[in-house]
């Protein structure tokens, strides 16, 4: 954790370092989204179903289904699923709408979508992975048996085989973010982990509900994340 934290590592412009060239990879209208709002939790819950729901919209219904969809793979709630033509879903794979798939990601076979999801470019959903209520941004990978709830993973992140993001707490509580010398009220209840870009964690990490790990942080494997993770110090083993 992260002895030196405050909000202003904690904003959308820092993680995702939405002033540099790296940022450019985004679509105009998430690059929009992650600016309108300071802190990232403040883009989870209403938030990023609202901008699903948005984008979604925005394709008539008769050209939302365009990409590569495996006949063996489930799609409930079609109507409100956008696959756009570039994108695969295997066979095996459940996606629950309303969810937005951009061109050039994959979701593979035995992979659940449960709803207020959106991926983007090059980003990958992997086998017996869950996501739920959450953005991938630009070649963010959940690859192998991981549970993504109420979380951001930013660009070009991995998820080591077996990575949990936690989203809730045992006393169901709001989750707060925890800085050195204080904490931040979310409002949230349900509130998972926010990867800066390219952070990482080693196979089967966990990361407490309200994790933020800044651009470049690790979690390595078997460890527990919690607070806020700076840049490639990460956890080391005990």
């Amino acid at each position: 954790m992260s002895t030196k934290a405050t909000l202003a590592d904690c904003t959308n412009e820092a993680l995702f370092q939405l002033n540099e060239p790296i940022s450019n990879c985004l679509r105009g209208d998430v690059l929009d989204f992650l600016k309108s709002r300071n802190h990232p939790w403040e883009l989870l819950g209403s938030a990023i179903a609202g901008f699903v729901a948005k984008q979604i919209e925005k394709i008539p219904a008769d050209q939302r289904l365009k990409g590569k969809i495996s006949p063996n793979a489930f799609l409930e709630n079609a109507e409100n699923i956008v696959v756009e033509d570039g994108a695969v879903i295997e066979s095996g794979a459940f996606v629950s709408g309303p969810a937005y798939i951009e061109s050039g990601a994959v979701v593979r076979h035995g992979a659940y979508i449960r709803g207020q999801v959106y991926v983007c470019k090059g980003a990958v959903v992997g086998h017996t992975s869950e996501l739920k209520g959450c953005l991938l941004l630009n070649d963010a990978k959940a690859a192998h048996f991981a549970y993504v709830g109420d979380s951001i993973l930013g660009i070009d992140c991995n998820l080591g085989a077996g990575t949990k993001c936690a989203n809730l707490r045992l006393d169901h509580g709001q989750v707060p973010v925890r800085l050195e010398e204080t904490t931040v009220a979310t409002g949230l209840k349900k509130f998972g982990a926010v990867f800066g870009n390219r952070a990482q964690t080693g196979c089967n990490a966990v990361t407490n509900p309200g994790t933020i790990l800044r651009p470049g942080a690790l979690v390595l494997p078997n460890q527990t994340g919690q607070g806020v993770i700076d840049a490639r110090k990460g956890l080391r083993p005990r």
